[in-house]
């Protein structure tokens, strides 16, 4: 007979559970600026990495591809980022910012910061370093 599960030892649930409740605090804050979380994180990595294929941002955001086509399709009708088809593969599309999404990013990174520094001042800045530094070794 297996042991009952107990969900103070499943390192997936406690991981959901914390994602879940931090994003609720970026969310409130980016919400002025009319992006979710995850919209602002595509929008960085564009401002950082323009005329990124689909199939890159993907990999870059460990996201699945069809989950990405539906995060971007907002973010397409606002204007905030363009798809224009490569010159040596009109079948692969180049993601960038347009100059509505340049400025969003910016407006949406005062926003973020609040956010961050809200988690830090809660959490500790030091123990977020750490965290971040943990999370990110299971990814990189």
């Amino acid at each position: 007979m297996t042991r009952p599960i107990s969900y103070d030892e499943c390192n997936c649930f406690a991981l959901r559970q914390a994602a879940r409740h931090v994003t609720q605090i970026y969310e409130r804050h980016l919400s002025g600026v009319g992006l979710t979380a995850a919209q602002f994180t595509i929008l960085a990595k564009l401002a950082r990495m323009p005329n990124l294929p689909m199939a890159d941002l993907a990999d870059a955001m460990v996201m699945e591809r069809t989950t990405l086509v539906r995060a971007m399709k907002p973010l397409q009708r606002d204007g905030l980022v363009v798809a224009d088809a490569a010159e040596h593969d009109g079948r692969t599309f180049l993601f960038s910012l347009t100059e509505k999404g340049e400025g969003t990013f910016d407006q949406a990174s005062i926003a973020w910061r609040e956010a961050q520094d809200e988690f830090e001042k809660k959490f500790g800045r030091a123990r977020a370093k750490m965290l971040r530094a943990e999370l990110f070794s299971i990814t990189g």
